[in-house]
């Protein structure tokens, strides 16, 4: 059988990541475009201010794939969304259809 992950819906860090990033819709590819649009330093220089000044974490880049029932950042299958382990418990539990455990 499975372990017991908790009652409630986990609440990870993943789901704050993702409003912040909701709430900050920031377009580096305009900004980019200005700059080569613009010949003086002082005005590439201000572009360039701004390129900078978005938050660290408003990057889609560091968005990190959680299992959906642990909230566990690494080992995630993107077929399943699901942690390694709780994978296998699944597999082991018989619970997902047409998966087998290896034999050799």
């Amino acid at each position: 059988e499975l372990h017991h992950y908790g009652k409630e819906k986990f609440d990870s860090e993943g789901e704050e990541e993702a409003e912040i990033r909701r709430e900050i819709s920031f377009d580096s590819s305009i900004l980019k475009k200005e700059i080569s649009k613009v010949s003086s330093l002082d005005e590439k220089w201000e572009i360039h201010v701004k390129l900078q000044s978005p938050p660290r974490n408003s990057a889609p880049i560091r968005l990190h794939r959680r299992c959906f029932l642990t909230g566990r950042p690494r080992a995630n299958y993107r077929d399943f969304g699901l942690s390694g382990h709780v994978l296998r418990e699944m597999v082991h539990a018989c619970l997902l259809p047409g998966a087998t455990r290896s034999s050799w």
